[in-house]
This record gives structure tokens, C-alpha cells and sequence, in this order.
């Protein structure tokens, strides 16, 4: 989609960080925007921000883990912009992982928002995408740790894995369409993630910090700081629009983990190759 002046962009998780700056981005570049988001008190604050931008900007609130509550926040979408062209699955939590105690409320619940969130937003746009005909782009957000197991036996690297699978499967398919599909994998980036269980709803059970002298706690910690090191979201979303500008199926923003995905295709390679010999 070259030209986006004049469309309409929906953004989950557009209260703070990378969506934020997502929403920041498109309404600079001309776009309507409705940042959606389960944080609402934030969510008012950058929506009031944003005017600051560009005039059409809504907000709505939205928890991404349901799916009607995804179609409630597209059809508010649809009832104050009309169409919409771009759609950016951007929420996304951390929760512990490791193989000491492992929570099956931490796994559903990122699961729940990191992968499931994805495919509710899919679902929920992409029939309008289709049957408006004016084109469109769907922008997934994975991670680094999508492409590479360097955090281990975790429910934060399986999420991300599946939305790159999911993303690839996509733009396949709707290529042929016209609607461009961009899977976003940045590495540390400058966001609260590492504070989501701010936002952790009830059914998922209390939050638990995972033992500082456990492997677990010293990844967390190392995690933090990185992260508190990390790219500006503003250089994530300037990139995000280019993609989407020149229909990019994957953003890398941070090339020097190149070597660490090298390493496990290089793994892949040459066990298909000993499979072969045999």
C-alpha cells in the first residue's frame, strides 16, 4: 500500500510503546487511526496525545484474549472511520517460563494474548479487508525470540514462533488478494512489556515473580536490562511503515542478531543434510 493518506489503521496494544508509536506514525503520515487497548486510563492519555498529530484519532478499549471484544473494537473501528486498511496485531505480554514450576496460567495466558490475540484480530478484520476491495495490510507482531531459542522453554519464544508460522501462511495466501501481510521481529526494544502483569486479568491467577537466584530470574533480570538498553519504539514503527509501504513480508530491526538465528538454521541444515545421507 504506497499511498496511506486518508486511511484508516487499527492498533492493538496503542497505549504505550511500540503500538503507540505505530499509531503516532500513520496518523504523521496522514492515517486515521483507533489505537485499541485493555489499559484504558493510558489509552486516553496517548489518544489525547495523538491529537496533537493528526485529528482522526479514536481509542477504544479491548482485550485482545477475547474474541468479542476484538469484533466490538472492529466494528467501533468501522462505525467511526469506515473502512479500514491497515491492522496492527501489536499486544503482547511476558510471563515467566524455565522448567522449574511450570505455570499453566503463565503459558495460557500468553498464549492467550501473544498468538491467540493475533489470530482474533485477523479474524475479525480481514473479511472487511476483503470485501471493501480497496486493499490492505495486516501487520503481525513476533520477535527475535520467534526465530531462535535463546530464552529457552518459554511461553514468550512459542508464542512468537507460532505468529511467524502464521504470518508466513497468511501472506501467502493473500498475496494473490492484494493485501500485503508484514511480520514484525524486533529484539530489546524500549517498552514496559517486562511490567505486563500490570494488566494480567484474574482468570489467568495472580502474577508471580519468578525467584531472583533462579535461571528463570536471572534471564527476567537480564531481559530487563536489555530491554532498558533497548531500540526507541520510533525507529521500530518508522520501519513498520515502510514495510508495509513496500508490501515486506519480515521487519529485522536489530541485524546483529544475525549470528543467533544463523546458528539454529545452520542446526536445521545440517540435520536434514545427515538425513539425507543416511
Amino acid at each position: 500500500m504506497r499511498e496511506l493518506a486518508g486511511k484508516t489503521a487499527f492498533v492493538t496494544g496503542g497505549a504505550g510503546g511500540i503500538g503507540f508509536a505505530l499509531g503516532r506514525t500513520f496518523a504523521q503520515a496522514g492515517m486515521k487511526v483507533m489505537p485499541a487497548d485493555i489499559e484504558t486510563y493510558v489509552l486516553a492519555a496517548a489518544v489525547k496525545s495523538l491529537h496533537n498529530v493528526g485529528p482522526d484519532v479514536r481509542g477504544v478499549s479491548c482485550d485482545v484474549a477475547d474474541p468479542a471484544g476484538v469484533e466490538q473494537a472492529a466494528q467501533a473501528s468501522y462505525d467511526a472511520f469506515g473502512n479500514v486498511h491497515v491492522v496492527c496485531n501489536k499486544a503482547g505480554v511476558a510471563a515467566g517460563g524455565g522448567i522449574d514450576n511450570i505455570s499453566l496460567d503463565n503459558w495460557r495466558w500468553v498464549l492467550d494474548v501473544n498468538l491467540m490475540g493475533v489470530l482474533h484480530g485477523v479474524r475479525a478484520f480481514l473479511p472487511h479487508i476483503r470485501a471493501h476491495g480497496e486493499g490492505g495490510h495486516i501487520v503481525n507482531t513476533a520477535s527475535m525470540a520467534g526465530l531462535q531459542s535463546g530464552l529457552g522453554f518459554s511461553p514468550y519464544a512459542t508464542s512468537k514462533f507460532a505468529v511467524v508460522a502464521m504470518s508466513e501462511g497468511l501472506a501467502m495466501q493473500l498475496k494473490p488478494l492484494g493485501i500485503g501481510v508484514t511480520v514484525l521481529c524486533p529484539g530489546f526494544v524500549r517498552t514496559r512489556i517486562s511490567g505486563s502483569g500490570r494488566n494480567r486479568p484474574e482468570r489467568y491467577g495472580p502474577v508471580r515473580a519468578p525467584d531472583p537466584a533462579s535461571a528463570a530470574g536471572r534471564l527476567a533480570a537480564e531481559s530487563a536490562r536489555l530491554q532498558a538498553a533497548g531500540l526507541d519504539p520510533a525507529e521500530i514503527a518508522t520501519q513498520t511503515l515502510a514495510a508495509i509501504r513496500d508490501d515486506e513480508l519480515y521487519v529485522f530491526t536489530h541485524p546483529e542478531m544475525h549470528d543467533e538465528v544463523k546458528q539454529r538454521f545452520a542446526a536445521i541444515v545440517a540435520a536434514m543434510d545427515k538425513a539425507t545421507a543416511r
